[in-house]
């Protein structure tokens, strides 16, 4: 999750990797979590404690109580869900796609380790089944072992947990399925889910797997007026090149200090008004959305001038050879203040 940093307060506060410094009299001791997400641009809050910090084979992780968020899950740096507003974010993933499709039986997460997607599918009436595969055995036992709210989840017989690679269990498996959610990591430089991404991945591995009426939707990263063209643009392009309907929609995420994208894709016409959005919500779905309605659904692809000029203007494909990379890192700084 990049550096826990400790400093004494004394000088320029930068700190000294992997060691703590004792409080001095006069001081107290605070805790922040701090990202990079864009050149010359930090965003940090406050930490109450840090609750977790450990590393898999794959990636970082650490689990943070902060102050304005709640609970925290980071990982290789960067902030994935904040315990008071992961709601937005995973309501905004999973149902425009699930109430989009006529009968959404089956689905396959690629990543969603922690869990939250795999809730939020299981509130759906019509889910038989839910396959969540992630290459991460270590992030999903952490996600068990800290992230209560996501218990349940975990324990539902429909659900099924499978620790690979999410392109080869597509390509090994016989099995289709109604809705292919991508709740994989951003596309970080060296990480190990940008490949997913990727216009081959999209045509010769998500699709044939898509039963008919088959909708895949993917998280695409951060799509603010100036941060859209980091992956969210030219994500939206990619799958344009393989699916009939392409809809990109976004919505602020506060613990994320920026809007967040997502790309909704299919070969069936997305025809549902927001009346009939909320007759398949108040069907089908079990419990109360907490952000999403047929009207919010309906406006969150109503994206702003300068963002829709952009995605219309966008000509880069996503391939491994060209690939894009969301911009920063995070890391954990203690510091003694006066």
């Amino acid at each position: 999750m990049g550096e826990i940093s400790c400093s004494n307060g004394i000088g320029n506060g930068n700190g000294v990797n992997g060691k703590t410094h004792s409080s001095l009299n006069g001081y107290r001791k605070s805790c922040w979590y701090e990202e990079e997400i864009e050149e010359n641009l930090r965003w940090c809050f406050a930490l109450n404690s840090i609750l977790h910090t450990g590393a898999s084979r794959y990636q970082d992780i650490a689990l943070l109580d902060t102050k304005p968020f709640g609970k925290a899950l980071i990982i290789d740096g960067k902030l994935q869900s904040a315990e008071v507003d992961e709601f937005i974010y995973h309501e905004s993933l999973v149902h425009p796609a699930l109430l989009h499709h006529s009968s959404p039986k089956t689905v396959f997460i690629m990543g969603g380790g922690e869990g939250s997607t795999a809730r939020e599918i299981l509130r759906h009436k019509t889910a038989v089944k839910v396959v969540m595969c992630d290459i991460d055995e270590e992030v999903v036992d952490f996600c068990k072992a800290y992230l209560v709210v996501n218990r349940e989840a975990f324990c539902d017989p429909r659900l099924e947990v499978i620790i690979n690679d999410a392109r080869a269990e597509l390509e090994i498996g016989k099995e289709c399925y109604d809705v292919i959610i991508g709740d994989l990591a951003d596309p970080i430089e060296g990480g190990p889910c940008y490949k997913l991404y990727t216009k081959s991945f999209y045509e010769h591995t998500v699709k044939p797997k898509l039963n008919r009426g088959g909708i895949f939707v993917t998280q695409a990263g951060p799509a603010g007026i100036f941060s859209h063209t980091e992956v969210f643009s030219c994500i939206c392009n990619t799958l344009k090149q393989v699916f009939k309907y392409v809809v990109p929609y976004s919505a602020h995420i506060p613990s994320f200090a920026d809007t967040w994208g997502w790309v909704m894709a299919s070969d069936t016409p997305f025809t549902l008004s927001a009346d009939e959005l909320d007759s398949r919500i108040k069907q089908r779905i079990k419990g109360e959305n907490r952000y999403l309605d047929g009207k919010t659904i309906s406006s969150a692809s109503t994206l702003s001038k300068a963002v829709r000029k952009s995605l219309d203007n966008e000509t880069h494909v996503y391939t491994e050879g060209t690939a894009r990379f969301i911009y920063g890192h995070g890391s954990v700084q203690k510091q003694n203040q006066a």
